[in-house]
């Protein structure tokens, strides 16, 4: 019967090993499962104790957060923060800024179109004219925000708190559709309104203003080069005016028409038109050349101006007319309900802050109580 058993010393050092390595899993399951449910008592435990500690403490926090959204209230009221209203204007740049371009020009794409809206780029050169000082300084002076933000006069960093002020109450933003957002906040809806339509407005008169100094200059160089390849016409049509009255209208056709009257002429032997015609040869041999040379001036000059007038009447237009910038999706409108402060945030923001920092300052206090008192005792 023995011989039919197995006993530990058949067993090889390996086997041994394999069953040493494998025997935790099967045979200490139990060990693991209360370790897990140990784990699991002291988290329990410790929930427990945090919801003790606050049962135990929850007069003091009640009163605490109370006191805190009281004065939540109480601060975040118009006698302590007044209410903002919000008025906003959505806009979007027009696809070209010149109007000879789309009005005049034969060379203008399909993408210059009077009434095409502009893309990222156009949405991004307006908003940079939007921040410019040029709108910000005229929005200052019309509705005297020095006065309006309360900002005293012998402050010694007056303008910068100004543009601060601004800054904070006057917003632009690209939307998602490429349109440009005006917002502005302040205490007066109406002057919010008035304000968001003013600054859209101004966008059309700054941005004219702007190409209108470019534009005006470029109208005198062009007229300039008009006017001068118009007087050189000038003169090369009196020059050949000139030679007309010495008898050199067409030399090509001229010469053509005279040799051939003076072969018959010479075939008939006709002495008196053999001298006319030789006299008429010998004008436009004298003139034949300048005649020619002055033709093929006027030919190019006159190239020249038809082009440059093209270039003149863009011109023109560009210095002289304007066309809105933008395409106007919504106008501001007085606001009827304040945008700021949000008090309901403010009240629940407060109260969370305050009860967590009440409970973490309970629980260090609590945690240093029981660390002295360990001590204590300890020496004892």
């Amino acid at each position: 019967m023995c011989d039919n058993l197995f006993s530990l010393s058949s067993f090889s050092p390996v086997t041994l090993n394999n069953i040493s390595y494998i025997w935790p899993l099967f045979g200490n399951n139990q060990n693991m499962t209360d370790q897990l449910n140990q784990e699991s008592f002291k988290k329990e435990l410790n929930s427990l104790n945090l919801l003790h500690l606050v049962n135990k403490w929850k007069l003091p926090l009640i009163i605490i957060t109370a006191t805190a959204i009281v004065a939540a209230i109480v601060f975040s009221s118009p006698l302590f923060i007044k209410p903002k209203f919000k008025s906003s204007v959505i806009m979007f740049p027009v696809a070209t800024n010149s109007i000879s371009k789309v009005l005049i020009s034969q060379n203008s794409g399909i993408k210059e179109d009077i009434l095409g809206i502009g893309e990222e780029e156009q949405a991004e050169q307006m908003l940079q004219m939007l921040n410019s000082n040029l709108i910000r300084d005229r929005i200052a002076v019309k509705y005297d925000l020095m006065n309006h933000y309360k900002i005293p006069n012998d402050s010694k960093h007056r303008f910068t708190r100004l543009f601060k002020e601004y800054e904070n109450n006057v917003k632009f933003r690209r939307t998602e559709y490429m349109a440009v957002k005006i917002t502005v906040f302040d205490t007066d809806p109406q002057i919010a309104a008035d304000m968001a339509n003013d600054i859209a407005a101004l966008l059309d008169s700054t941005r004219n203003l702007m190409q209108k100094e470019r534009a005006v200059k470029a109208f005198h160089i062009v007229n300039e080069q008009y006017i001068s390849l118009e007087n050189e016409v000038n003169v090369i049509v009196q020059s050949l005016r000139y030679l007309g009255s010495k008898g050199v209208n067409d030399y090509e056709r001229q010469s053509e028409v005279l040799n051939q009257q003076l072969a018959i002429a010479i075939s008939q032997n006709n002495q008196y038109a053999m001298r006319a015609l030789q006299q008429k040869l010998d004008t436009l041999g004298k003139y034949g050349g300048e005649f020619l040379s002055l033709k093929n001036a006027l030919e190019f000059k006159t190239e020249q101006l038809t082009l440059l007038k093209t270039k003149y009447q863009e011109a023109k237009v560009d210095a002289e007319q304007f066309l809105p910038q933008k395409f106007v999706v919504n106008s501001a409108y007085k606001a009827e309900i304040k945008s700021y402060p949000i008090r309901w945030i403010i009240l629940v923001v407060t109260a969370f802050i305050v009860f967590f920092t009440a409970v973490l300052t309970i629980i260090i206090v609590e945690n240093y109580t029981k660390l002295q008192l360990k001590k204590n005792f300890g020496s004892q």
